[in-house]
Parts: structure tokens; C-alpha cells; sequence
């Protein structure tokens, strides 16, 4: 069964997915300009972001960004440092102790490669980051991926395809697929 995701643009669904963006982003912008230490103003706009109250002892640094936001699902103790952003169109779960460097960006929505298509279609597919996982500053992770348990993402690195558990990944050389 797959798990990918496909929205007609100009259509009810995306119409909603865009009006739910917009009330995110302004939530988002009112989070971000709050003082550090206001912590109940910050865990009322972010039970409005997530639509549900945060996890026992998870933290979040502002700024902090995402389209949706209810379609991210954090665990108890996941840590998430300033910058981060986190596109949820098609769902990111993130499980217990999960530690996450600043500006690491989520990515789980994109367009056909095809030129005629990608302004018709939204793509997207979940990501999954399982327990214990610690994600470097600045890395990306694309939809569709799985991050296996106690595994390392150093920093700046592109994650496009699964990862094992216990494991070390690292890296961002781009490489030409193919041309048309």
C-alpha cells in the first residue's frame, strides 16, 4: 500500500489546506515575536498550532514554523531547537527523545517532476522519525522517509531515503538524475 499523497490544486481539499495554512502561518508569526519566557502564551498558540496541547516535557525554541500543524505529532521529551520548520501536509510523526538542531526542515508535500503536471498536483508522504533519533542542525528530511531508531542525521545532511536504525548519516552532494 502506498503512502503517498495526491491533492488536485484548484480543488475543495487544497482550498482548505490553504486557508488552514494561513491561520497557521499568522499563529506562527504571533509565537515567534513572544518573549522567551513567556511560556503560557506559548503553549496556548502552540495547542492552536498542533490542536492539541504539547507533550509532557517536550520543548520547542521559537522560531519555530509549519503550514499545518495538526498533522504533526509529537512525543513525550522530543526537543526542537530554534528555526526548525516542519511542512505536514501528509504527516510527521516523531516519536519519544527525539532531539532536533536548529533550522532542520521536514518536508512531507512537493509537485510532479513532470513540467505539464506540477502546477496541477500536490504530492506528498509522511515522514517518520522514530525514538531516540538526533537530527543535526540544517539537515532536511524529504517526504516519504523513516528514520529508524537511535539513528544520527549530522548536520546539513539531505535525507531522501529511509534510514536504519543505529546509523550515522551525512551528506548533501546533488546529482543529476535525468534531463528533459
Amino acid at each position: 500500500m502506498s503512502r503517498d499523497r495526491f491533492m488536485r490544486i484548484h480543488s475543495p481539499e487544497f482550498k482548505a489546506m490553504s486557508e488552514r495554512v494561513l491561520q497557521v502561518t499568522a499563529l506562527t508569526s504571533r509565537l515567534n515575536v513572544l518573549p522567551f519566557e513567556d511560556e503560557a502564551g506559548k503553549a496556548e498558540l502552540l495547542e492552536q498550532i498542533l490542536g492539541r496541547p504539547l507533550p509532557e516535557k517536550a520543548t520547542i525554541y521559537p522560531p519555530f514554523y509549519t503550514d499545518h500543524g495538526l498533522n504533526l505529532d509529537l512525543a513525550e521529551r522530543v526537543f526542537i531547537n530554534q528555526g526548525c520548520t516542519f511542512l505536514d501536509y501528509a504527516g510527521i510523526r516523531i516519536a519519544k527523545r527525539v532531539m532536533i538542531g536548529p533550522k532542520a526542515t521536514f518536508i512531507t508535500s512537493g509537485h510532479p517532476v513532470d513540467p505539464e503536471e506540477r502546477r496541477v498536483w500536490l504530492t506528498g508522504a509522511p515522514i517518520d522519525i522514530e525514538e531516540n533519533v538526533w537530527i543535526g542542525a540544517g539537515a532536511t528530511i524529504l517526504p516519504g522517509v523513516t528514520i529508524g531508531r537511535d539513528s544520527v542525521i549530522a548536520a546539513g545532511s539531505v535525507v531522501a531515503d529511509d534510514v536504519p536504525a543505529a546509523t550515522l548519516v551525512t551528506g548533501t552532494k546533488a546529482s543529476v538524475r535525468r534531463q528533459w
